[in-house]
């Protein structure tokens, strides 16, 4: 059963687990469960979601049960009234805070203005020794990004040398295989914990919160990280 973070008549909003693909789309392989059929399942009756997160990345995923209503989020979602919060665990020690303005190419080759503003919130040093280190860094953020590009977060991490732990494509290959090898966990560290936007009837602003999972709090058991907030 899909956890269910909001519900009323135009909208709901899941806590959407880590490896569960939104819809089926060119990047599914041979997956065969879906988030939209299992929550259709789960409610009975028809959901669209009004965005998406990646596979891996864990946390609030939001639909409406109507395409009036859909209409009205997805250009909440353009005009960039929604605001959408992330947290992170990065390889070594970010800055306090930065906002990333770098340009990123989508899937049909074409380059799209991409922003991302994140702030770290605590910092980590294990005896875990690394190539020539003897010691491994970590820290924790919380990323806000202003626009919705394809892998925005992985990428943008990736580019300022501090890609997110436990992610394959943009991250640290030697990295991931040391925390698989070490302590048995291949978890991408990027859940959504938070989405802000108005009501599309009421216009009240509505806040939908989503807990970590229990393999994201182990990570954050061995790094020390206080992840009290996010459970």
């Amino acid at each position: 059963m899909l956890e269910i973070l909001y519900r009323d008549e135009h909208l709901i909003a899941i806590n959407k687990p880590s490896g569960l693909l939104v819809h089926k789309s060119f990047y599914s392989g041979e997956a065969d469960t879906y988030a939209i059929q299992e929550l259709r399942k789960q409610i009975g009756q028809k959901v669209y979601p009004v965005h998406r997160l990646d596979r891996k990345t864990s946390g609030v995923l939001l639909f409406t049960l109507d395409k009036d209503t859909l209409r009205m989020m997805s250009t909440q979602f353009e005009e960039k009234i929604v605001e959408k919060k992330y947290i992170a665990i990065l390889r070594g020690w970010a800055k306090e805070e930065e906002t990333i303005d770098y340009d990123l190419v989508n899937e049909n080759e074409v380059k799209q203005n991409a922003v991302t503003y994140y702030h770290r919130l605590q910092a980590s040093e294990i005896d875990l020794p690394f190539l020539k280190h003897r010691t491994s860094r970590y820290c924790l953020v919380e990323a806000i990004p202003e626009t919705g590009r394809f892998h925005q977060l992985r990428k943008h991490f990736k580019h300022i040398l501090h890609p997110i732990l436990g992610c394959r494509k943009h991250g640290c290959n030697k990295q991931n295989k040391l925390w698989l090898q070490t302590f048995g966990i291949n978890k991408m560290t990027l859940h959504a914990h938070q989405l802000i936007f108005n009501h599309p009837v009421s216009n009240e602003r509505i806040t939908v919160n989503a807990t970590i999972d229990d393999e994201f709090r182990r990570v954050g058991d061995i790094l020390n990280f206080d992840l009290s907030s996010y459970s």
